[in-house]
């Protein structure tokens, strides 16, 4: 589990690529203070494993699932990638509940900037924005923002000077994906809301049941 606040930029050192799968090694310092194999590392939102490190750098095994589904499959040698440690018991919580298990991908549509701020419109499916609600959290690229406009095709963020500084959005194009992790309260109400038991599931017999069989 995250919290979406990044705690520094790592650069990909390297990429190994199988057909589907890839092997990573990112250079990086805050992040490997204290780690151990096995710990969860935030990559650009996605929480990874780390498989191993030296004073350096971790290296993560990325699943063609994992590849597949989110922006990890873009990186190259140099590229630059948002990372944040998995959140300890007891932690401040300055962002909200990410578990760096990403929606999908979007697509960043513009940039504009606002006095301080700047504004970044992302298009994306049906399938995520059904879960992006105005004023409430997402996450993208592992960053905890808040959704400031939503339609039927995109959303809107804004981020200040601070976020820019600190993390790798204000390096993206016009064109670039982005991981989007959806706030999870929202996924797990549609599940409650729409789950159906089987309709061959076992029923209780009670005099309900006596009665709708025509035994009394």
């Amino acid at each position: 589990m995250f919290t979406g606040l990044v705690e520094e930029v790592g650069v990909v050192e390297s990429v190994i690529k199988s057909s589907k799968s890839a092997v990573i090694k990112i250079k990086a310092k805050k992040v490997l203070e204290g780690v151990k194999i096995g710990d969860s590392i935030s990559t650009n939102g996605v929480c990874l494993t780390v498989t191993d490190f030296d004073s350096s750098s971790f290296t993560v095994d990325v699943m063609a699932e994992t590849m597949k589904r989110s922006n990890l499959k873009n990186l190259m040698r140099g590229s630059r990638v948002n990372l944040e440690r998995a959140l300890k018991v007891g932690d401040r919580i300055g962002g909200h509940l990410v578990s760096g298990h990403i929606d999908g991908v979007g697509v960043i549509k513009n940039f504009e900037e606002e006095d301080n701020a700047l504004w970044i419109s992302i298009a994306a499916p049906q399938d995520i924005l059904k879960y992006v609600v105005y004023k409430g959290s997402i996450s993208i690229d592992g960053v905890s923002l808040t959704a400031a406009y939503v339609d039927c095709d995109m959303f809107k963020v804004s981020i200040i000077p601070h976020t820019k500084a600190v993390t790798t959005l204000i390096e993206k194009n016009i064109g670039d994906e982005v991981n989007l992790e959806c706030d999870m309260i929202g996924k797990y109400v549609e599940r409650f809301l729409l789950f159906k038991e089987p309709s061959n599931a076992k029923k209780d017999i009670d005099i309900d049941f006596l009665s709708e069989h025509g035994f009394i």
